[in-house]
């Protein structure tokens, strides 16, 4: 059994995909995000899976990958292209290799015609592929810059990606439309620049005449990407708050447990956002908890000081979560989300004032 996940960024509009091994919990991720490593990573921890490799489909122009982030965080081999000329993988990968996950894997086939090391994946029961951006929904990628090459292209779709199994599912780096998945079927048939009887020189002439605009990130992006997304400051790439120990959820919240927050009582604001009857009920609440009731909070959140991190506590976290939105929106940045709420916090014994039980 397979584990997936499809992740988005909405910024450059790139997928990333997250593949697992359900028996041996190994897994592999495809094409991340610099800016989204912190949600990939979480995700990953709350699936319980054991990252073991970071694949690229190919040097991107728009973004800049997240790799080296997540191998520090989580370890695994950063993989890609021997043919894209960058640094610092840990396995460089050539047409018909093997990138192994437990008792999966998926197929390496060179696809150049975007740049010379654009690669697609294929899983090892052909039922799925990632095509990178050669093959793009009812699309293709560009072939303007980056050693791009039409024909080059043409022959990697027919050759290697189009006569997978008709139903095999395509899935792409990027959709600018929305779309999330095609088909070896619904390509062959309806992509517009490579499907039907569109020959070679249709499509190079079609993209030829593109004239599209350089990426906005390109001269970011590629030099980045060159050495697989290692920052120039490393030590502050990305760098977790200080001011406790945190867990940063797929959810995109901070979290803390009740013993952190227990023993960073005197440095956090603890705002407590249930009503006044659970306040003072058998709960009882976080010694020295400010009360305001979470559908207050927008209107009151100028009581609360900038100048301490807040931790937000609920009955068992929901709300609570709430509160740290409309704290964002507020402005405030150094904020965590009580794991568990007072549920939790009285099961593991911490201390609290009010009625208690």
């Amino acid at each position: 059994m397979l584990v997936f996940r499809q992740l988005f960024d909405p910024v450059s509009s790139t997928y990333t995909y997250l593949l697992g091994c359900a028996d041996t919990r190994e897994a592999v991720i495809i094409d991340p995000v610099f800016e989204q490593a912190r949600r990939d990573a979480a995700l990953i921890s709350e699936l319980e899976l054991k990252l073991v490799a970071i694949l690229e489909t190919h040097v991107h122009a728009d973004h800049v990958t997240g790799a080296w982030l997540l191998r520090r965080r989580l370890g695994g081999a950063i993989a890609l292209s021997k043919a894209s000329g960058a640094e610092g993988a840990d396995r460089c990968l050539e047409h018909g290799d093997r990138v192994a996950f437990g008792r999966r894997y998926l197929e390496v086939r060179a696809t150049p015609g975007h740049t010379n090391g654009c690669l697609t994946y294929v899983l090892d029961d052909h039922a799925m592929a990632f095509t990178g951006d050669c093959l793009l929904i009812r699309g293709s990628g560009r072939t303007d810059f980056q050693q791009g090459d039409a024909r080059a292209m043409y022959r990697s779709v027919h050759d290697r990606i189009l006569t997978l199994p008709a139903g095999c599912l395509l899935y792409p780096a990027h959709d600018y439309k929305g779309h999330t998945v095609t088909s070896v079927r619904e390509e062959s048939r309806f992509n517009p620049r490579l499907g039907g009887d569109v020959a070679i020189g249709d499509f190079a002439g079609h993209m030829a005449n593109l004239n599209l605009p350089h990426p906005k990130q390109l001269d970011v992006a590629v030099p980045a990407n060159l050495k697989c997304g290692r920052p120039e400051n490393e030590a502050n790439a990305l760098a977790d708050p200080d001011w406790a120990p945190l867990r940063y959820t797929f959810g995109g919240i901070w979290e803390i447990q009740g013993h952190a927050l227990e023993e960073h009582l005197g440095k956090v604001q603890v705002l407590d956002v249930r009503e006044p009857e659970e306040f003072d009920g058998p709960l009882g609440h976080v010694p020295g908890a400010t009360l305001i009731p979470l559908g207050q909070l927008k209107a009151r959140a100028g009581e609360l000081s900038r100048d301490k991190p807040i931790v937000a506590v609920c009955r068992a976290g929901s709300r609570s979560a709430q509160a740290i939105a409309i704290l964002r929106g507020a402005g405030f940045t150094d904020t965590a989300n009580l794991a568990g709420g007072m549920l939790r916090w009285r099961t593991d014994g911490h201390g609290t004032d009010g009625e208690g039980i």
